[in-house]
C-alpha cells in the first residue's frame, strides 16, 4: 500500500488527541468542580466503604444482557449490508465499549468498524453509518427519559446547584437529534434523491481532487443507512434502543440498594437520560466528570444527601465502566489487530475521513 494511502488507528487517535484529549481534559476537571464543591469527602468515602456490593452482581448482570441487546442492534442493522450472527458482533461491541472507555473522543466506535471490517468485510464507511444511526436513536430515547420527569427538571436546575438549564439543553437536544433522524430515515427511504443532492453538493463545493474519494465514502455511508428504509423497521431499533435503556437503568436500580437511600425507578431513568446527554461532551477518557457531576445534581433534586450521592454516583460509575472495559479487553487481546497497526483491511477506503 503506497505511504500516502496508509490508514492507521494510531494516527486516527495521534490526530484527535492533538486538542480533544486537552479539551475533554479541561471539562472533566470543571465538572469535578461543580461535582465535589461543598461536600465533605470523609463522609463520601465512609458512605463508600460501607456499601452492600453484592448488590453490583445483578446489576452487571442485567448491563450485559444489555450488551447482548446492543449487539443484537447492530446486528438488525447490518442486514442490508450482511447478516452477522450476534454472538460475533457481541465481543467486537464490548472492544468498542473498551475503547471508549480508556480512549478519547470515542475511539472504540471507529476501532469496532475497523475489527468489523478486518472479520466480515463490511465497508467502514458503512458500518460506522449504522453506528451513528445507533448514538441518534441512543439520544432519542435519552431526551424520551428527560421528558418523561420534566416536571422534576424544576428542581434539577434550581436547587442542585448543578450548571446550566437541563429544560432548555432538552429541547435543543430534542430538535438536534430529531432533525438528524428525519434526516438519515429520508436518505434511507429516497436513496436515489440523497446521491443526487450529495453529488451536487460535492460537485459546488469540493475541488476536483477530493471529489472522487469523497463521494464513495458517502456512498457507502448511505449503504449503511438502508436498514431505517420503512418506518417499521426504524420502530424495531427505536424499541430495541428503549429496552438497552431501560436495562441499563435496571443497573442503576440494583447499585442503589448498595446505599442507604431510595428514589423512584423514574427518577433513576431521569439520572440515566442526562448522564449520558452529558457524556456526549468532550471530556476525559471514562467520561470523568461529564457522568458525576449531572448524577449527583439529579439525586440531590431528589432529595438524597449529597455526599450519599457522590458515593452512589463514583460507584455506579466504576461499576459501569471496568466490567465491560475488561471483557472488551479481553477479547481485544485475543485478536489481531492492534492500535499501532496498519490496518491492511481498509485498502479500498484509503482515505477514509474519520
Amino acid at each position: 500500500m503506497p505511504g500516502g494511502q496508509r490508514f492507521t488507528i494510531s494516527g486516527t487517535i495521534t490526530a484527535m488527541k492533538r486538542w480533544q484529549f486537552w479539551l475533554g481534559i479541561f471539562i472533566s476537571l470543571f465538572f469535578l468542580y461543580f461535582a465535589l464543591r461543598g461536600l465533605e469527602l470523609e463522609k463520601a468515602w465512609k458512605a463508600v466503604k460501607e456499601a452492600r456490593y453484592l448488590w453490583l452482581l445483578p446489576g452487571v448482570a442485567v448491563y450485559f444482557v444489555g450488551v447482548w441487546v446492543r449487539a443484537w442492534r447492530w446486528h438488525y442493522l447490518l442486514r442490508p449490508l450482511k447478516k452477522i450472527p450476534v454472538r460475533t458482533m457481541f465481543p467486537i461491541v464490548t472492544i468498542g465499549y473498551m475503547g471508549n472507555n480508556i480512549f478519547p473522543a470515542r475511539a472504540g466506535e471507529v476501532l469496532r468498524a475497523v475489527i468489523l471490517k478486518d472479520r466480515e468485510k463490511v465497508a467502514v464507511s458503512a458500518s460506522l453509518a449504522t453506528i451513528i444511526v445507533e448514538r441518534i436513536f441512543d439520544g432519542v430515547v435519552m431526551l424520551g427519559f428527560v421528558f418523561l420527569n420534566l416536571g422534576e427538571l424544576a428542581g434539577l436546575t434550581s436547587a442542585s446547584g448543578f450548571v446550566g438549564n437541563i429544560q432548555q439543553l432538552a429541547l435543543w437536544g430534542t430538535a438536534a437529534f430529531t432533525a438528524a433522524l428525519i434526516t438519515f430515515i429520508l436518505a434511507a427511504m429516497f436513496p436515489q434523491t440523497a446521491h443526487r443532492l450529495i453529488n451536487q453538493g460535492i460537485e459546488r463545493f469540493l475541488p476536483a481532487r477530493l471529489r472522487d474519494r469523497v463521494s464513495g465514502f458517502l456512498m457507502r455511508f448511505l449503504k449503511g443507512l438502508e436498514s431505517l428504509r420503512s418506518p417499521q423497521e426504524a420502530l424495531m431499533v427505536l424499541f430495541t434502543t428503549a429496552i438497552i435503556w431501560l436495562l441499563e437503568t435496571g443497573k442503576y436500580w440494583f447499585v442503589m440498594h448498595a446505599f442507604s437511600f431510595e428514589v423512584s425507578y423514574f427518577a433513576l431513568m431521569l439520572m440515566n437520560g442526562v448522564v449520558n446527554l452529558a457524556t456526549s461532551l468532550p471530556s476525559a477518557p471514562g467520561y470523568i466528570g461529564t457522568f458525576d457531576a449531572p448524577g449527583i445534581a439529579v439525586l440531590q433534586a431528589y432529595g438524597v444527601n449529597g455526599e450519599t450521592a457522590a458515593a452512589y454516583t463514583l460507584v455506579l460509575h466504576v461499576a459501569l465502566w471496568f466490567p465491560v472495559t475488561a471483557v472488551g479487553l479481553y477479547y481485544y487481546l485475543r485478536q489481531p489487530m492492534r492500535w499501532g497497526k496498519n490496518i491492511q483491511t481498509v485498502k479500498q477506503e484509503p482515505s477514509l475521513p474519520v
